[in-house]
Parts: C-alpha cells; sequence; structure tokens
C-alpha cells in the first residue's frame, strides 16, 4: 500500500510539471507605461497601436498606467513603482520620466515617445545604435522651432515681438524650447516675450493680460501636458486677444489655435507599440534604431483667422496639408 502511494505521488508530481511548465511560458508580459495625464493622446493612442498588432490588454498583455499630472518632479517615484513591479517593458513620455527612467534601471526595456533630440540630451548614444536598454520614437518637436518662427512671420506680416507661452515646472522641455525660439527668433529680428506660468493650475488669463501690457502680436505656445488640457481655453485667449498663434501640436489648432507645425503625434504614439511588440518577441532595444518623424505636417484654421480679422497670404496657405473652416 505504502508503494502504491509513493508511485501515486510520483505520478502526480510528473504530470504537473507539464502544466506549471506550460503555466509559466504562458505568463502575460506586463508593461509600465508612464505619461503626463489619462485624458491626453498618448494613452489611446498607444493602446491602438497594440491592437492594431493583436494585442488584447487583460487577455495577452497587461498595463501598469502612471501619471504625474503636469508634477514633473514625482517620475522618479513613478517610475520606482513601475521598476518594483518588475514589468517586462517600460514606456515613457516625457523627459523627465525618461531621464528617471534611464537611472532607475539598466536592465529594462525602455521605449521613449519624446520631443527632444535623444542624442543631444543624453538619452541614446546615437539614433542607429541607441546601445543600453533605451530605444524608440523621437517627434523632433524642438528641433522644428525655427521653422514654426518663420512660417508664423510670414502668415502674420510685420511682427516684431512674440509671446511664447510656458509651464516652467513640467519638467526641463519648455525650458530647452525657448532657448530654441530665442536663438530662431534673434535671427529674424523678433523679440520674444516669456510667459511663464505654473501646472498644474496655470493663470491663462494672466498670462495674456501680460502679452497684451507687453504689446506682443502674436503667440507661440510650447505644448506641454499640463497645457494640453486648457488648449480650448487658450485657443479662446488668444482669439479674444485677436492674437494668432503657432502651436507645436495640431490639437491646438483643432480647438482653435491659428497654426500647428509638428509632426502627427497620434502616429508616435503608435509607433510605440510596435517597439513593445518588437522587444517582447525577443529584439534588443540596441538594435531598434530611435526613429524620427518622415513627415511633417502643417495645419492652419482658416474659421480662426475669420475671427481673428487675420488674412492668410496665399504662399502659406498654399503650403498647407490641412486646413480647417
Amino acid at each position: 500500500m505504502k508503494n502504491f502511494f509513493y508511485f501515486f505521488l510520483i505520478i502526480a508530481f510528473l504530470g504537473g510539471a507539464p502544466i506549471a511548465e506550460a503555466q509559466q511560458q504562458k505568463k502575460i508580459p506586463q508593461i509600465g507605461f508612464l505619461a503626463g495625464n489619462r485624458d491626453g493622446p498618448s494613452v489611446g493612442e498607444f493602446q491602438r497601436g497594440l491592437r492594431d498588432l493583436g494585442y488584447v490588454e487583460g487577455k495577452n498583455i497587461l498595463i501598469e498606467y502612471r501619471y504625474t499630472e503636469g508634477k514633473a518632479d514625482s517620475s522618479p517615484s513613478l517610475v520606482a513603482e513601475l521598476v518594483q513591479l518588475k514589468v517586462n517593458i517600460l514606456v515613457v513620455t516625457s523627459l523627465a520620466g525618461i531621464r528617471a527612467a534611464k537611472q532607475a534601471t539598466k536592465t529594462i526595456p525602455v521605449v521613449i515617445v519624446t520631443t527632444q533630440d535623444p542624442v543631444a540630451t543624453g538619452i541614446v548614444d546615437s539614433l542607429a545604435r541607441p546601445s543600453g536598454n533605451i530605444t524608440g520614437v523621437t517627434t523632433l518637436t524642438r528641433e522644428l522651432g525655427g521653422k514654426r518662427v518663420e512660417l508664423l512671420k510670414e502668415a502674420v506680416v510685420g511682427i516684431s515681438r512674440v509671446a511664447v507661452l510656458r509651464v516652467t515646472n513640467a519638467g526641463p522641455g519648455p525650458a530647452i524650447a525657448f532657448k530654441e525660439y530665442e536663438a530662431a527668433a534673434g535671427g529674424l529680428k523678433i523679440e520674444l516675450q516669456s510667459l511663464a506660468v505654473l501646472g498644474p493650475n496655470p493663470d491663462l488669463e494672466g498670462a495674456f493680460q501680460t502679452a497684451a501690457k507687453g504689446r506682443a502680436s502674436a503667440l507661440i505656445v510650447i505644448a506641454s501636458f499640463v497645457l494640453s488640457r486648457y488648449s480650448k481655453q487658450i485657443a479662446e485667449l488668444a482669439i479674444k486677444n485677436r492674437m494668432p498663434s503657432m502651436n507645436e501640436v495640431s490639437a491646438y489648432v483643432e480647438a482653435g489655435g491659428l497654426m500647428s507645425y509638428a509632426a502627427n503625434n497620434a502616429d508616435q504614439y503608435r509607433r510605440a507599440a510596435y517597439y513593445v511588440d518588437k522587444i517582447l518577441k525577443g529584439t534588443k532595444p540596441a538594435d531598434l534604431p530611435v526613429e524620427q518623424p518622415m513627415k511633417f505636417e502643417l495645419v492652419i484654421n482658416l474659421k480662426t483667422a475669420k475671427q481673428i480679422g487675420l488674412t492668410i497670404p496665399p504662399n502659406v496657405l498654399a503650403r498647407a496639408d490641412k486646413v480647417i473652416k
């Protein structure tokens, strides 16, 4: 009887081993996703990209979401939480978050979506061979500052003073952007006026009053997760003050801003899902080049131009990729 009992235990053990192994093999990968806010486009577009690749959240992929909610200094602690969860991949969409991830881990793959030049900011060694555990997509938002100032000057003839709306506690990105605009504006003999606001609840009306007192004749909006929540209010205030605006994201123009010149941000967030897929299938981050956008779009809102009494020159209008009427 005793021998039969031991025999039964051995059979049960051997029979259970393949089941346990199969269960281990079917372990669902877990992604850590750090974004500015849950209402922004990054989350939805990334999810759409995953669905296009056959991933169903909760079934064959799990995602742990964290949001800075306009507080860039919370990035290190939020990244630390995701690292402690031992996620398979980190997806990070802000420079402050990327820097926090770079410090927090050398082993967990990190997929980035950044507005910065990732080489110039020290995130990766090169675009073609990023090395280390970081790769992803750059929207080149910052590098387009000069072109935006040129387009704004062409569209609004005679401008000499431009206000620049930026959030000063949204990480290093807006400060870097302002320097880019300063360099470009100096060459075009345009003076910039800094409209610095604080998140997560910026005093936008106060900023526009400051712009009016400074006799700014146009506006540049430096995109951030904080300001993305207020795109409609910014557009309304710009129209109220009859101030033509140049934006870094087309969503601001769809909300009523005058112009934008940028890559398609939705495409970039969906592209991040491609990197997640490649890494989950075994490709090392170091072997995946950082992608740059191949096309930039000029979007013009003619309805807004009419409201502020501005006629867009035909040579500028002819170059628009999208016109909102």
